[in-house]
C-alpha cells in the first residue's frame, strides 16, 4: 500500500482556507490580530505578523482568488521543485513582500496589510519562468493568455496601480512577490532563464 504524503502546498492551502474562513465568519478580531502593520514591525513589535498576515483575508473574493491561483500553480510547482524548495519559495515570497510593505509604509501608523498575494505571486512567476508558453485563463476573461504575456501585463498593471493608490490592494506586495519568484529561480536554476530567453 502506498504511503499518503501530504506536502507543504496542501498544508498551506488548508491552513489558509481554514484560518481565513474562521476569521471571516467566527472571529473577525483575528483578522486585526494577524494583520501586518509596517509601523509596528519596523519598531520591533508584532514580528510574527510578517507570516500570520498571509493566512487571513479581507473577504471571500480576496480569499477565493488567492486560493484559486494557488490551487492551479502551487501544487504543480511543488511537484516540479520538490517540497522543500517549494516551501522555501513560498515563505520567501511572503517575507519579502512583507518587507517591501514595511519599507514603504514604516511611518504610516494607520497602514495594515493581509493576504497571501505576495507569496502566491512568487509561486506564479517561478511557474512562468519554467512554463512560459503555457496558457493562463484570467477570470473572468475566458481567453487563454500565454504566460509570458500575462507576466508583462501583470507587472505593468501592478506598477501603474501602485502609483495610483486608489484601492485597498497591496500592489507593491504583488510586485515584490513576483520579483522574489524570478530571483529564486535565478538563484537555484539560472539555466531556466537561458531557456526562457532562447
Amino acid at each position: 500500500m502506498n504511503n499518503l504524503t501530504i506536502g507543504p502546498a496542501a498544508i498551506i492551502f488548508a491552513l489558509t482556507a481554514g484560518i481565513s474562513l474562521f476569521a471571516l465568519y467566527r472571529n473577525p478580531r483575528l483578522i486585526n490580530r494577524f494583520a501586518m502593520r509596517p509601523y509596528q514591525v519596523s519598531r520591533g513589535r508584532d514580528l510574527e505578523t510578517v507570516i500570520t498576515s498571509g493566512f487571513v483575508h479581507g473577504d471571500m473574493s480576496h480569499l477565493f482568488f488567492n486560493l484559486f491561483t494557488f490551487y492551479f500553480f502551487a501544487f504543480q510547482m511543488e511537484r516540479f521543485l520538490g517540497p522543500a524548495a517549494f516551501l522555501l519559495l513560498y515563505l520567501l515570497g511572503l517575507i519579502v513582500s512583507s518587507v517591501c510593505s514595511i519599507v514603504k509604509e514604516r511611518n504610516n501608523s494607520r497602514y495594515a496589510t493581509i493576504g497571501a498575494s505576495g507569496a502566491i505571486s512568487a509561486v506564479l512567476f517561478a511557474y512562468i519562468v519554467y512554463f512560459p508558453a503555457s496558457k493562463l485563463i484570467i477570470f473572468p476573461i475566458p481567453i487563454p493568455i500565454p504566460a509570458f504575456l500575462f507576466a508583462i501585463g501583470y507587472v505593468g498593471y501592478s506598477m501603474w496601480a501602485a502609483k495610483q493608490n486608489r484601492d485597498n490592494v497591496n500592489h507593491d506586495a504583488h510586485l515584490c512577490g513576483a520579483a522574489t519568484g524570478l530571483a529564486f529561480v535565478l538563484a537555484i536554476d539560472p539555466g531556466a532563464f537561458m531557456n526562457l530567453l532562447s
